[in-house]
């Protein structure tokens, strides 16, 4: 799966911010650490702040395996 990959600083910027006037950006990691945000979030941005997540490069995002349950 593709995503758009942060740097710390890029996603400690987004959290808490709108990308469209009703939904917010939701920074997740991925299995080596790296921060992404969805194609959905980048496509959806017409917040004039946050223009410049549309041009973060897309990279592969390999996300962390749930972890099982107890028991």
């Amino acid at each position: 799966m593709e995503a758009y990959r942060l740097t710390v600083s890029e996603k400690n910027s987004l959290e808490g911010v709108k990308y469209d006037g009703v939904q917010y950006y939701n920074p997740v990691q991925d299995i080596n650490d790296n921060w992404f945000i969805s194609t959905q979030e980048v496509d959806n941005t017409t917040n004039p702040e946050c223009l410049w997540v549309k041009d973060l490069p897309l990279e592969n995002f390999v996300p962390v395996p749930p972890t099982p349950p107890n028991g």
